[in-house]
């Protein structure tokens, strides 16, 4: 499994749009995708225009088909209208413990 960590700058008059864009579209559209796993949005409580994407697909292979597809294509730029700039970082997960 991978984790793909996307840190958004978030336009500060946007803040709570882009949080309900994710819920309302963008987590939606996600689930659909085959490979994927599961979604969190962070809200950074230091920084406040920072949010972070934790987003989890079976692999690297099945991030990449959700970049590709045409859902992400259609939600990108509304995304893209929200936030100043982002970074992103990937994970390959190791080690996972649930609670029982």
């Amino acid at each position: 499994m991978i984790e793909r960590h996307v840190v958004f700058h978030v336009r500060s008059d946007m803040a709570k749009e882009f949080e309900e864009f994710f819920r309302s579209e963008y987590a939606l559209a996600m689930a659909s995708q085959p490979g994927f796993r599961g979604a969190e949005l962070l809200r950074a409580g230091e920084a406040g225009d920072e949010r972070v994407m934790v987003l989890r697909f079976d692999s690297l292979e099945a991030a990449q088909a959700w970049r590709e597809s045409a859902e992400h294509k259609r939600l990108s730029p509304r995304l893209k209208s929200l936030y100043l700039n982002s970074e992103v970082r990937v994970f390959e997960v190791v080690a996972e413990q649930s609670q029982a």
